[in-house]
């Protein structure tokens, strides 16, 4: 469709995080701030982001706390926001419909 995805912190790696806690609740801490610090700038250079809201541990349309952030940053820089899936009924869905997420449920065309 043309676009340029720019993937995920640790895409390749998706159980680092269980790795780096069990070095310890410090070296997990660190690793954290500095991939938050990461995906905050790949934001920034992005002019959008999707978000691939499945099921997740029962939840449908799951938003964890990580992509939560991410979101915020890309309605704080001005960005488009795409949820694959519709918003999720949890304690954040007024703060997602506050920054107005364009949900394309599960049609990719509408990502523009």
């Amino acid at each position: 469709m043309g676009h340029t995805v720019v993937l995920p912190n640790s895409f390749d790696k998706p159980l680092q995080e269980e790795r780096m806690k069990k070095l310890g609740s410090d070296e997990h801490r660190k690793w954290k701030a500095k991939m938050l610090r990461a995906q905050g700038k790949k934001v920034a250079v992005s002019d959008a982001v999707l978000v691939l809201n499945f099921e997740k541990h029962g939840q449908l349309n799951y938003i964890g706390g990580a992509t939560f952030l991410e979101i915020f940053k890309a309605f704080e820089l001005g960005k488009k926001i795409f949820l694959y899936n519709p918003i999720p009924e949890n304690f954040l869905k007024d703060e997602l419909l506050g920054m107005g997420p364009i949900v394309i449920n599960g049609d990719l065309r509408l990502v523009v």
